[in-house]
């Protein structure tokens, strides 16, 4: 059974129970892929959508949370699928599924273009009224998205992969949206080095980029799931999850105020 992030369940508890969801199934060639899509007629639409990117497990309850969070805000959300319907691996044999697409950024980007097609068909909106947010492996996927040049409103990397593919960098003036990175300061899996690389990247290419760190926070720190032991390299921090969702919160006000 899903554990809501303690610091989130008030706001989860809030949802109403007027949000109108549904599981989506779509293509990418041959391949079927099972989205989430949620939005809240009875909030005011904000007429704007957001595309969340999962984790390395698959689309799960997480990330439907989120979608619904997100639709209580009064966004069109939508959760893509990039593994296809049913192939939902759990760790270890998760590693590979994530380790396929991060060693083949095309087909990755090719999943990820599919995705932001249905959201687009599903809320009738252009890319630039749409955001997208990412975690861990999905943190990279909004990157990729970033770095082919889409002209989405923003992205958000939550505790995500920040590395390139080799020639795959972004290129001067060749990013079309801006970027929030919520990265946790203690996590090993993102070491420092690929920090750095990642910002002289970014400042090469004259990026609008935001890098947020946060203290005492490692790997998967927005989900409780991942424990509380941060030698694992892994784990859930009440504070990093709720600060990077005001900022991310933030962000969309920032971004989405422009036309």
């Amino acid at each position: 059974m899903l554990k809501i992030p303690t610091l989130l369940f008030a706001t989860a508890l809030s949802l109403s129970a007027e949000i109108k969801e549904k599981v989506i199934d779509y293509a990418d060639g041959d391949t079927t892929l099972e989205g989430f899509y949620a939005h809240d007629p009875e909030v005011k639409s904000t007429g704007k959508a957001v595309l969340i990117v999962h984790q390395w497990t698959g689309l799960g309850e997480n990330e439907k949370m989120r979608v619904r969070m997100l639709a209580s805000l009064g966004y069109k959300a939508f959760a893509l699928d990039i593994y296809g319907k049913g192939v939902r691996p759990v760790p270890p044999a998760a590693a590979s599924f994530a380790g396929k697409y991060k060693g083949d950024r095309e087909l990755y980007r090719q999943r990820l273009d599919a995705g932001l097609a249905q959201l687009k068909k599903l809320s009738g909106l252009p890319e630039k009224d749409i955001s997208a947010i990412g975690y861990c492996f999905g943190g990279t996927g909004v990157l990729e998205i970033a770095r082919a040049g889409t002209p989405l409103a923003g992205v958000v990397s939550f505790h995500g992969g920040l590395g390139a593919a080799e020639g795959m960098a972004a290129k001067k003036n060749g990013l079309k949206t801006k970027i929030l990175v919520l990265h946790g300061a203690d996590d090993p899996y993102v070491p420092e080095a690929e920090v750095a690389a990642f910002k002289k990247e970014m400042a090469d290419a004259e990026a609008d980029m935001t890098f947020i760190a946060y203290p005492d926070a490692v790997h998967a720190f927005t989900q409780e799931g991942a424990g509380d032991d941060n030698s694992k390299g892994a784990a859930y921090n009440a504070q990093a999850d709720k600060k990077s969702w005001e900022a991310m919160k933030e962000f969309f006000a920032k971004v989405f105020s422009k036309e």
